[in-house]
């Protein structure tokens, strides 16, 4: 049997520690790297209007919802049971960890509810959506969807 001396217990500990580091600097440099961004770049700014915006938001009652269907992301806006027809200032569709995969889609009102194609596999996605009424308010909000394929 071989007598363990100090160099192989060194060598142990550095081949553990070693693994341990260079998984923490991996998970670091994506975590880094993929970092989808700010939602705003003064977050006290930000909330200083924050409860207004919310009530004029609520005010609107809109039923928002969005699905994906066959490559299309259909977005439906209404209002008593009624399709509503906001303008569509900005939308990002994308995973909620990363960049790398958003898309802006291209809106389409088809009489009922807003259409885009869309490149989609498998998952977990967002649809980060601002639209401003007929009366000028904007309504901003984050739509969890769900792929199934």
């Amino acid at each position: 049997m071989t007598e363990i001396k100090g160099w192989h217990v060194f060598g142990v500990f550095a081949f553990a520690f070693g693994i341990i580091i260079t998984v923490n600097l991996t998970l670091a440099f994506n975590a880094v790297r993929s970092f989808p961004g700010l939602e705003v770049k003064n977050s006290y700014v930000a909330s200083q209007s924050f409860d207004a915006d919310r009530k004029a938001q609520d005010a609107l009652n809109w039923d928002v919802t969005a699905r994906i269907e066959k490559g299309e992301l259909v977005l439906s806006i209404l209002k008593g049971g009624r399709a509503v027809v906001p303008q569509i200032i900005e939308a990002t569709f994308g995973r909620a960890t990363m960049v790398a995969a958003d898309q802006t889609p291209e809106f389409v009102h088809d009489g009922l509810v807003f259409r885009a194609p869309v490149d989609v596999q498998k998952g977990n996605w967002n649809l980060r959506l601002k639209a401003r009424s007929a009366d000028g308010t904007l309504f901003q909000r984050r739509i969890i969807l769900r792929a199934a394929s």
